[in-house]
């Protein structure tokens, strides 16, 4: 499984500081440590010859090394790469990395399973097992890192810059990449975002993602900007509201629905913040955000959502709030009952949103012949939920 060795992952900067000083050490090893793991890719203590041999052991005491474990890595045929992995309790969680020409962008889960239970989404079909823990979270960055980097193959990376279009997806839609590539046009660092929409909600496990955000964000680490790190919410208010205090980076709403009744069948967790208390949190976290809008994310669903008469309700909606709606072809699994909705009907309603003056992106669907797309990911869940229910 995943390991002990996610302890040492999930240490932040200042928690390792913490560590160190309490040891008696000077708070720069912490650096010197978050390079070694982070950067080097290292998972060997002894390797890091730039610390005492004496500290190199206790490190090994407190922060036993083992390396995460692959059940399963499947490629798609647009080069979209999903693995499986192993999380202990007969649970495993999927990280997915899209390729493009001028990014690479990896979507990791903040949880095994999903409580919020859309009615759209595969993993919240699956039910909820645990949190993961910050160690957990990063390992997904840190084992993809790896594998890229080690891949003898050819770059999915690489062929993405010679193939294929961009995805239409919102996050740093306009940007380009900011890594060094070599001559041959391959990139040192294969990923350049990092977008917590795997399975489950980042902000159902707070402490974990504030963590492991951190750490992505460290220049001793990942080294990644706020403007390329994306939390997506279903809307947990409290949460995007400490969030704009202590962490603001690109924030990414679930909304799939533009008034309150529609959007407690889609989304349950609206029977608890309705779309007027979304709307307001959404609104101050601007204030802090390092974009200039919120992305809000709208699953088509054929004959429940899509309709033009929902488009200007939306299009209302979002009047007052600078925002970029990302349109998502519903992406079906068996236990769903939906459809997604036609192409045409998908241009109509992106039409309507343009002409009120709403950007939009139509997300072009990656990876779904390995069910890696958004809304398939389902896992390996031993759903407690169900458990409690039955008892």
């Amino acid at each position: 499984m995943l390991g002990e060795f996610t302890q040492l992952l999930g240490c932040s900067e200042p928690s390792l500081k913490r560590q160190f000083e309490a040891w008696g050490q000077k708070t720069f090893r912490a650096k010197q440590v978050l390079q070694w793991v982070h950067q080097r890719g290292h998972s060997d203590l002894n390797a890091m010859t730039d610390l005492a041999k004496p500290l190199r052991e206790r490190l090994a005491t407190h922060f036993p090394l083992t390396d995460p474990v692959v059940i399963s890595d499947h490629v798609a045929a647009d080069f979209t790469r999903k693995w499986l992995f192993e999380v202990g309790g007969g649970n495993g969680v999927e990280t997915v990395f899209i390729p493009e020409r001028r990014r690479g962008t990896l979507c990791v889960s903040p949880q095994v399973g999903c409580a919020v239970a859309c009615s759209f989404c595969s993993t919240g079909a699956q039910g909820f097992n645990r949190n993961l823990t910050s160690g957990e979270i990063i390992a997904q960055v840190w084992l993809a890192r790896s594998l890229l980097l080690g891949d003898t193959k050819p770059s999915p990376i690489r062929l993405a810059q010679a193939t294929l279009p961009d995805s239409g997806q919102a996050f740093d839609a306009d940007e380009e990449l900011e890594t060094s590539a070599e001559a041959d046009g391959s990139h040192t660092r294969p990923i350049s975002n990092v977008v917590f929409m795997g399975m489950g909600e980042p902000l159902q496990n707070y402490e974990a993602t504030l963590e492991a955000l951190t750490t992505l964000l460290s220049d001793h680490a990942y080294g990644l900007s706020r403007r390329r790190v994306t939390v997506s919410t279903s809307g947990v208010v409290p949460m995007i509201d400490r969030l704009a205090r202590d962490c603001p980076v690109a924030l990414a709403v679930s909304l799939h629905a533009a008034n309150d009744d529609l959007r407690d069948r889609l989304v349950p967790l609206n029977r608890k913040y309705p779309i007027a208390e979304l709307m307001k949190s959404c609104q101050d976290y601007l204030q802090h955000a390092p974009r200039d809008f919120i992305t809000f994310e709208y699953t088509m669903i054929k004959g429940v959502n899509d309709q033009l008469d929902q488009a200007k309700e939306l299009a209302s909606l979002l009047s007052s709030i600078s925002s970029k709606v990302n349109l998502i072809p519903f992406n079906p699994f068996p236990s769903s009952g939906l459809q997604r909705s036609d192409a045409t009907q998908i241009r109509r309603f992106s039409e309507v949103l343009l002409q009120q003056g709403i950007r939009v992106t139509i997300r072009k669907t990656r990876g779904d012949d390995i069910d890696a797309a958004c809304g398939q990911l389902a896992g390996e869940v031993v759903n407690l939920t169900k458990r409690r229910k039955q008892a």
